[in-house]
């Protein structure tokens, strides 16, 4: 039985007392981790859960091995959490660890002889029968990498995200947010279906319609000029081999505080617009945009690079079948590249 407790224990950091009505914690809640974080498929979460992990995270950050006590008030207004009753609110807390607890977090060598497996929390009481029922949180220390002395972070407001309704939207609002200053991401399909949990079964019209369409829906309004380009191989019936996502970059000291979700009315309004811009799309006509432009072509081929030298480590231990059947599924096409190249090497001729 969870014994109550008024006072915070020695070690633990209290995080003050929400008054209903009076405070909201969200609204200038910014969350930052490292990037790493971004490839860890949160399996089977729900849009609640996500939303209060990533809560979790926001307050986690820099606060090393200490146990930190959220009230239940603090943890429902900083996730945006609608339900008023405590028993589905402990549910979806438990339900949120369990899932926590089943994320794939560690680490190996490049020879694969050594490997490190961990959870990211050690600890997650939950106690709903106190005065002011709270849960203490603690993270592992093999997991304080992810949330302390960051040398380099994945930004984005708490609320902006939580006020998200697909879950396909909120992780790849997550994983574009990564390249804010970049304008530009490329996504393997392997990688896009891991990292997005979208089921094996699902074919190209079954991923257009739920996973791309409401990420389009979603997020066009908030990364402007968002594009999303179809990659495809050059085997029978040039199947999608990945997915390339474009948006103007943001500037490095874009502020990210007071940001919500666009309404419908400004979804359907940055729709049209967009739609709009790619009947009438114009070449970069000033120096300066030129420049940006050769910028995200030269980001692009860096992540193609890096996507093919992890082909090639995964393809090591391959039968010559095997790796036969894997470059025609996956290469991307060499009209794909001339496109990205011809565009660096005429990069001086402007």
């Amino acid at each position: 039985m969870y014994k109550q407790t008024k006072q915070p224990f020695k070690g633990c950091l209290p995080l003050g007392r929400v008054r209903k009505g009076l405070i909201s914690y969200m609204a200038n809640e910014i969350v930052k981790y490292h990037s790493e974080l971004n490839t860890i498929p949160l399996r089977k979460f729900t849009p609640v859960e996500m939303n209060l992990f990533f809560s979790i995270v926001s307050r986690m950050r820099e606060k090393g091995d200490k146990t930190v006590r959220f009230t239940f008030d603090q943890l429902k207004d900083l996730s945006n959490y609608k339900a008023t009753a405590n028993n589905r609110f402990i549910d979806d807390l438990q339900n949120t660890y369990e899932k926590i607890l089943s994320l794939r977090f560690g680490s190996r060598s490049e020879s694969g002889l050594n490997r490190s497996m961990f959870v990211m929390f050690t600890e997650f009481e939950i106690v709903g029968n106190a005065d002011e029922p709270y849960v203490d949180i603690r993270i592992y220390e093999k997991a304080l990498p992810l949330l302390n002395n960051l040398d380099s972070w994945t930004r984005y407001s708490l609320q902006q995200f939580n006020e998200l309704q697909s879950s396909y939207a909120k992780t790849m609002f997550r994983l574009l947010k990564q390249f804010r200053t970049k304008g530009c991401a490329y996504f393997s399909k392997d990688d896009f279906y891991e990292l997005l949990d979208i089921p094996k079964t699902y074919k190209q019209g079954n991923v257009d319609q739920k996973v791309l369409q409401p990420i389009r829906q979603e997020l066009t309004a908030i990364f402007k000029g968002l594009a999303i380009k179809k990659k495809y191989g050059k085997g029978r019936g040039k199947p999608v081999i990945g997915y390339q996502f474009t948006f103007k970059p943001e500037i490095k000291q874009a502020d990210d505080f007071n940001k919500h979700a666009p309404t419908k009315e400004e979804q359907n309004r940055a729709l049209a617009q967009a739609d709009k811009q790619k009947e009438y799309e114009q070449q970069p006509t000033t120096l300066q945009d030129k420049i940006k432009e050769q910028e995200r072509k030269l980001e692009l081929l860096k992540q193609l690079q890096e996507l093919e030298k992890k082909e090639k480590q995964d393809t090591k231990n391959q039968t010559p079948t095997e790796q036969k059947k894997a470059k025609n599924d996956s290469q991307l096409s060499e009209k794909d590249k001339q496109d990205l190249l011809n565009g660096l090497q005429n990069f001086g001729k402007y």
